[in-house]
């Protein structure tokens, strides 16, 4: 998790005065870029943390080492926690990290940082749904990732052996990237079974990126979810529910005089399409492709069918 990574990051400049980005990736098992964006994000939260140039550089710590927070000003330790806060009820691990970092700091300061570790919370469960419970089997994949140990699993029903370079966490759905014989892939872990992490180890690609690298899984999935765009008309004021549904597949242009928005957006197939816009009735007005519009055509007669009053 990234609050811990920060957390760990500071505490590590706190002890050595002056770190690379490299010599921080190596301690915290991350890539280079992994490391310096979580500089940068420590710097642009207010906290003491600078580069400095040159063949001996690197990132320090105002002040100098030191095994505790007095580098810190007020200020700097509640925007530090600000940062951290939200995640505090994601793991027991990153509660206690931030309680010794409380503990760390100057007592004129413990009372205001703590005020603000608490003043925000990320709850991840929608109105309605119930808690997702983190599976077990994402610690183990997690061990094997930071010991760099091959696993062998079966996918769908298949016999699997792949290198695990990352984990990633996408709206309560866990996947690992991992390297393959036929390349890098990435296995939703829910279909993951009969998993084990072998005694086998592997050597991650130089200059591999998890960041970046799932970037790249995440447009390429977008994009063959938006096989199929329309084109249709919608009252300005709901197009926010209709990205609601479509998400980064939903661009609007520009609004009529009659206060429609003209809007685009994306699914899989024609059909897809029509099941979503259908339940928006007359409000929507497909003005193209063709099929979407005949999908839609045939899923209203049907429904006219099914439900047709007799008299």
């Amino acid at each position: 998790m990234r609050a811990d990574r920060l957390v760990a990051t500071l505490l590590l400049m706190q002890a050595r005065g002056r770190v690379t980005a490299a010599e921080l990736a190596a301690e915290l098992e991350v890539s280079v870029a992994t490391a310096r964006r979580d500089l940068e994000a420590l710097s642009a939260a207010g906290i003491p943390v600078y580069p400095q140039p040159g063949r001996h550089g690197g990132w320090s710590l105002v002040g100098g080492a030191r095994t505790d927070l007095s580098g810190l000003s007020a200020v700097e330790a509640r925007a530090l926690f600000l940062l951290l806060g939200p995640a505090v009820g994601a793991s027991e691990q990153t509660r206690s990290a931030l309680r010794k970092l409380v503990r760390a700091l100057p007592a004129p300061f413990r009372a205001d940082a703590q005020a603000a570790a608490e003043a925000t919370l990320v709850d991840p469960v929608g109105w309605g749904e119930r808690a997702n419970s983190r599976p077990e089997i994402v610690d183990r994949l997690q061990d094997a990732v930071v010991r760099q140990r091959r696993i062998r699993f079966s996918y769908r029903g298949e016999p699997r052996t792949a290198d695990p370079w990352g984990i990633v966490d996408k709206d309560d759905i866990w996947y690992v990237v991992a390297g393959t014989s036929r390349g890098r892939r990435t296995f939703r872990v829910d279909r993951i079974g009969e998993l084990e992490v072998t005694a086998e180890s592997f050597e991650r690609p130089g200059g591999f990126d998890l960041d970046q690298a799932w970037r790249g899984v995440v447009d390429e999935v977008e994009r063959k979810r938006a096989g199929t765009w329309a084109e249709l008309l919608i009252e300005e004021r709901f197009v926010g529910v209709l990205r609601d549904h479509f998400g980064r597949n939903c661009e609007q242009a520009e609004v009529r005089a009659d206060g429609r928005a003209r809007v685009r957006v994306g699914a899989p197939t024609p059909r897809d399409l029509a099941r979503t816009l259908a339940g928006w009735g007359a409000m929507v007005e497909v003005l193209e492709p063709a099929e979407v519009r005949a999908a839609l055509a045939r899923i209203g007669t049907e429904l006219a069918a099914l439900y047709a009053v007799t008299n």
